[in-house]
């Protein structure tokens, strides 16, 4: 079942992202009534920029992932070969299986078999109350939505990756701790593979509690603070005035 979105997005277009927000939904039932099932075969990252590039929102299933999200979404059990470490020297990743084994000790996996399709939306046709809103943005504007994150709760940035299996952290990791999550890209083994985005983007991941509060902020805050345009020796001079009073 998928709630109306209860919360306006519009501002999130005035951010000129070189890439569209997208919206995702995790749902129990296998059909999505109104929303066409993908074609083809996919990593689960893979399916964001597939987003990106879309002017329609989609469903996937498990038989349209073909990377390790199927498991991440509690779709199906690990094999035998992923936990135990092998996968990971294979590819020339770990040199040892014990190094790689130890990440799926605490990996953020959804509940088993409690997601049983996906939707991805673009921003302009998001009609659902999203679980997830991610975005990908360069670092200076990155810093405008988390700062607009912390105006006015004082939330502390975070950021939570590991070498492997970055999709964890962006689709399971946020859902599970009401956190918001970033990664930069170009660090994950799987996105570079794939050559999904650009190295040095920041890629937010930001779960259904934040959204309004991130949007509500945006529409509130300076975007660029007076300071970012000054001399850096005139905000020398400033700084220490800022304690007058």
């Amino acid at each position: 079942m998928m709630t109306p979105l209860k919360t306006d997005l519009s501002i999130w277009e005035k951010l000129e992202l070189e890439t569209t927000p997208v919206g995702v939904k995790f749902v129990f039932d296998r059909e999505t009534p109104g929303i066409p099932k993908i074609e083809g075969t996919y990593a689960l990252c893979e399916l964001i920029k597939v987003a990106q590039e879309s002017d329609a929102p989609f469903s996937m299933t498990i038989e349209n992932e073909c990377c390790v999200g199927r498991n991440i979404l509690g779709m199906e059990p690990w094999p035998p070969g992923a936990k135990s470490g092998q996968l990971g020297v294979k590819l020339g990743i770990f040199q040892d299986s014990r190094c790689n084994s130890r990440l799926y000790d605490d990996l953020p996996i959804l509940k088993q078999d409690t997601v049983n399709s996906v939707v991805f939306a673009p921003l302009k046709t998001i009609e659902f109350d999203p679980d997830l809103l991610l975005v990908l943005a360069e670092p200076s504007k990155a810093e405008i939505i988390l700062r607009a994150m912390a105006y006015s709760t004082g939330e502390r940035y975070e950021s939570r990756a590991q070498t492997v299996i970055a999709c964890s952290y962006v689709f399971a990791y946020p859902m599970l701790t009401g956190k918001v999550n970033f990664i930069m890209t170009g660090l994950s083994f799987g996105m570079k593979a794939y050559r999904l985005f650009k190295p040095g983007q920041i890629l937010l991941s930001i779960p259904y509690q934040w959204i309004p509060t991130i949007t509500r902020n945006l529409a509130e805050i300076q975007w660029v603070l007076p300071v970012y345009e000054m001399d850096p020796k005139d905000y020398h001079s400033y700084f220490p005035t800022l304690f007058d009073d």
